[in-house]
């Protein structure tokens, strides 16, 4: 029970810093200085503004000095980080693959919030969450990972090659006067997922191995389908990071469901 209780509040803690990171890095900022402040008035937080989740709920979701409402993201990362050391703990007991694996998922978190509002994560935390996923055990993981990014990126060129192809036969049959020809030049190609999807791709070979890496990738395709559809109606770029996450997650879980239900249909 103490152990469980400790996994929690580290998780909590691990949110806590996940926010810092999640608000500074894409601006620029240095995620050590100046110390946490509301971002609103700017003045620093006492020692019981900053206890995680529970300083949100006895604020009220309110700064003590301003009253400026605090984004709901900040107790929710929290929150959600405490529920991953706490659900890997009971996966995988309290050890050095369960910290690493712990710390790999919760940095999915974070990358998954920065590319939902941004479009684009940092290298920085993307790379840290592939080296520690392949660090939890190098000679199985490093080849795994090495062929998930492979086939990323050449399913990414085939895609682009596609898309672009589509677009070409598209402005053929728009047939536009020759003046505009001019002005219209076509792009040289398209980007059918960013690099950063092939690192996160990499990460899911390394924790769930090749079979279930490629349930996790098949998953993610169908959780972004009805989105990608609803967004595209309004011409907003859909970001699959969250989607490729929120599959390892699922798959990591749940895994010998998962394992029970292939061996169902393959009999």
């Amino acid at each position: 029970m103490s152990y469980l209780i400790f996994a929690l509040l580290f998780g909590l803690a691990i949110g806590s810093f996940l926010n810092v990171l999640i608000y500074r890095i894409p601006e620029g900022k240095s995620i050590s200085f100046p110390a946490s402040h509301c971002p609103k008035c700017h003045k620093p937080l006492k020692i019981w503004h900053n206890i995680p989740l529970f300083s949100w709920i006895f604020l009220r979701g309110r700064c003590a000095f301003c009253k400026t409402s605090i984004s709901f993201q900040y107790p929710l990362v929290e929150l959600l980080s405490g529920i991953i050391f706490v659900a890997v703990y009971l996966s995988l007991d309290w050890n050095l693959y369960a910290l690493l694996t712990s710390l790999t998922l919760v940095l999915l978190l974070a990358l998954s919030i920065i590319d939902w509002r941004y479009k684009a994560v940092p290298d920085s935390l993307n790379l840290l969450a592939l080296s520690l996923a392949i660090m939890t055990d190098p000679l199985n993981t490093l080849p795994n990972a090495l062929l998930f990014a492979g086939g990323f990126t050449l399913l990414r060129f085939i895609l682009s090659y596609y898309l672009y192809k589509k677009f070409h036969y598209l402005e053929v049959r728009k047939k536009p006067a020759s003046w505009r020809k001019l002005y219209h030049p076509l792009p040289f190609s398209f980007e059918a997922m960013g690099e950063a999807d092939i690192i996160v791709a990499a990460t899911i070979g390394a924790l769930l191995g090749v079979q279930m890496g490629l349930l996790a990738i098949f998953i993610s395709a169908l959780l972004t389908l009805p989105v990608a559809l609803v967004r595209k109606s309004v011409d907003i770029q859909t970001p699959y990071i969250p989607f490729l996450s929120g599959a390892l997650f699922l798959v990591f879980f749940f895994e010998e469901k998962f394992q029970s239900w292939l061996e169902f249909l393959y009999v």
